[in-house]
């Protein structure tokens, strides 16, 4: 469920929406040798090239980096609570009313 243009809300069982489109497009970085043996040393552990074990592991560290911002990732108990929060009815705040209601210093 998409609320708002600067998050959504998925459920852990989403299921996922077919193929990954093709790799178009190209990241070039510099690195050290010694950086880039660690990285190629990384990648043989996890049995793959260094291309895939960074856009992988650049992925994991994008999203984490975003959670809090872009995705909130609830099981289905969870989510029931969040709609039921967000539909209920929002709360008076008079303070906030007599603060808005008041001209703007800026004009």
């Amino acid at each position: 469920m998409k609320s708002s243009a600067s998050w959504r809300l998925l459920s852990t069982s989403a299921k996922p929406q077919g193929r990954r489109p093709a790799k178009t497009s190209r990241i070039e970085l510099r690195a050290t040798e010694d950086d880039r043996d660690l990285l190629d040393r990384a990648a043989t552990a996890l049995g793959t090239d260094r291309s895939s074990f960074l856009l992988a592991q650049g992925r994991l560290a994008a999203q984490r980096v975003l959670a809090d911002r872009d995705f909130f990732l609830l099981d289905a108990d969870a989510q029931q609570e969040w709609e039921r929060i967000n539909s209920s009815p929002a709360r008076s705040l008079p303070g906030l009313e007599r603060l808005l209601e008041r001209p703007s210093p800026f004009g």
